[in-house]
């Protein structure tokens, strides 16, 4: 990962390989998912789920450990949430905490790019620079290379990395546009096509063409058109929203010690808000997970294409392909400096997971594996 300083917190590097892309004659091979379930999952057998988490924070220090945790499970059966530990202030989390998810904001900008494209408001084989004219989109690629991050715009510097904390520490409370943030890119843009690289840039565009097609704010329209429609009502997109109580409260020193009522403040909310601006409690992003890869806010043919591909990045979409000892598993990670966070899903058992840590620089994977290995048996 591309670290430096407080903007650990704003561009987020994670793993991954390029994937499929929308076509109309793309098979709808996804399932679509009933009800999710309302029964909360049998106490007695809970208790195993909560013991996850509580080992979790015992060992805070180690790389699968977190000083707070929270997590919540939506299947067709039962739900379960839970939570452990403190945040960095020292407060105790409950299951409906409020974190940065960070990166699984990709999810909702890509399913939205979807819509339009269906809606045939975007063209996904047409060059991104058809809606939004940038430097950065002046090589031709496509709408859909800027979703698979094989568009040839690389991540940020660890040079623009400096300058963005540098900024950041002198007004944390700033809003920054998408192209105020566009402007600390330095890196040189590649052919389009070309191997796949992790992009935050890419997801700041495509916020912008959101913008640009829709005529409204990025978090009026993924609110719309995804989170009511989804049920979800602890969904902040930043900085248009603020997230709503409780929330952890990040000791940040680069936001300085006043809270703004942003995770983490507002200079990084809104500088990230594209491509890692949602905070939101662990049952929404569990709820999101079950309505998107289930084939309920989007057509099914749409969810495919977003989780097709060879390698480990479809469309906004990471793959876990055989990760988690389960089945083909979709979904996204999140990293800032505070928070790690983690959302699975496994179509063929009607599963959702998410995992939010109040910690950074975790390897949360391993306690999604533990956590999934214990709810196993649970599923019938």
């Amino acid at each position: 990962m591309l670290k430096s300083g407080v903007a650990a917190l704003v561009v987020l590097t994670l793993v991954g390989c390029s994937g499929g892309s929308p076509r109309a004659s793309a098979p709808a091979t996804a399932a679509i998912f009933v009800d999710p379930a309302t029964t909360p999952l049998d106490p007695a057998k809970a208790m195993a789920l909560q013991d996850v988490l509580a080992k979790i924070v015992a060992t805070p220090d180690v790389e699968s450990g977190s000083r707070g945790v929270t997590a919540s499970v939506v299947t067709d059966r039962w739900t379960w949430s839970g939570a452990a530990g403190k945040d960095a202030r020292g407060t105790a989390l409950t299951a409906d905490t409020s974190m940065a998810v960070a990166s699984i904001t990709k999810t909702f900008v890509a399913a939205e790019v979807m819509l339009l494209a269906k809606a045939k408001k975007v063209d996904l084989d047409a060059p991104i620079s058809t809606y939004v004219k940038h430097k950065l989109t002046a090589n031709n690629a496509t709408v859909r290379q800027h979703l698979s991050m094989t568009s040839g715009v690389p991540n940020y510097r660890p040079d623009d990395y400096t300058r963005m904390d540098k900024a950041i520490s002198a007004a944390p409370g700033k809003h920054w546009t998408p192209e105020q943030a566009l402007s600390y890119d330095t890196a040189p843009v590649g052919a389009p096509g070309s191997t796949y690289n992790y992009s935050n840039p890419s997801y700041v565009l495509l916020g912008l063409l959101i913008e640009k097609v829709t005529g409204q704010p990025l978090a009026t329209v993924l609110r719309r058109d995804l989170a009511t429609p989804a049920g979800l009502q602890h969904a902040a997109f930043q900085d248009g929203e603020k997230p709503q109580p409780p929330a952890v409260v990040d000791a940040n020193p680069g936001c300085g010690p006043a809270n703004d009522g942003y995770l983490p403040c507002r200079s990084i909310a809104s500088l990230s808000a594209a491509n890692g601006g949602l905070a939101a409690d662990a049952p929404t992003i569990a709820r999101w997970g079950y309505e998107l890869y289930g084939g309920r806010v989007l057509p099914a043919d749409l969810v495919s294409e977003m989780t097709k591909g060879e390698g480990e990045y479809g469309l906004g979409t990471m793959r876990f392909t055989g990760q988690f000892g389960i089945g083909t598993a979709f979904g996204h990670r999140g990293e800032l400096a505070d928070h790690t966070s983690l959302l699975v899903v496994i179509p063929e058992k009607r599963l959702s997971v998410a995992l939010l840590f109040a910690d950074g620089n975790k390897q949360v994977d391993t306690a999604m594996t533990q956590l999934i290995t214990t709810l196993q048996p649970l599923l019938g």
